[in-house]
């Protein structure tokens, strides 16, 4: 069986632009969801690279799907590894824990880096904070503060 992550992962890295490949998923009716992310955000020009190459790498390694989608994570980008806990310290996120504090696996708050390969949560609304390894996150993301109210007219 072929590891289409890796194929995927291996072909973006090809392209020697700084661009992550963050997840592959297959949907229903043959769509093939790829999600890419740079340090500078996803431009449209972004996604058409990645199309492109991701077209011939796989027809020639005999990848079945029907139709290929390659987007941005979007505001609420899962965060999946070491890196991405270290690159958005100072952001708002949300984790839920693999085991219950108190009876709560999910918290919110501002992401701190702490020594020793830990980080911490300033918790809202109490004044102290959560510390944790990013292996005790059964699955965390960016959770940002979204405001829609715009300018009075």
């Amino acid at each position: 069986m072929i590891d289409i992550f890796q194929i995927t992962q291996d072909a973006i890295l090809g392209l020697g632009e700084n661009i992550e490949l963050i997840d592959v998923e297959r949907a229903p009716a043959g769509l093939l969801r790829v999600t890419i992310d740079t340090p500078n955000g996803v431009k449209i020009e972004d996604c058409e690279k990645v199309s492109r190459q991701l077209s011939r790498v796989y027809e020639v390694e005999n990848v079945d799907y029907n139709r290929l989608e390659v987007s941005s994570p979007g505001l609420d980008r899962p965060l999946r590894h070491r890196q991405d806990y270290e690159r958005f310290v100072g952001e708002r996120v949300e984790i839920k824990l693999h085991q219950a504090i108190n009876n709560q696996k999910v918290f919110k708050g501002i992401l701190q880096k702490k020594e020793e390969g830990k980080f911490a949560i300033e918790l809202e609304a109490e004044e102290k904070e959560l510390v944790f390894a990013v292996e005790e996150v059964a699955k965390g993301k960016l959770d940002p503060v979204l405001d829609f109210k715009g300018k009075n007219r």
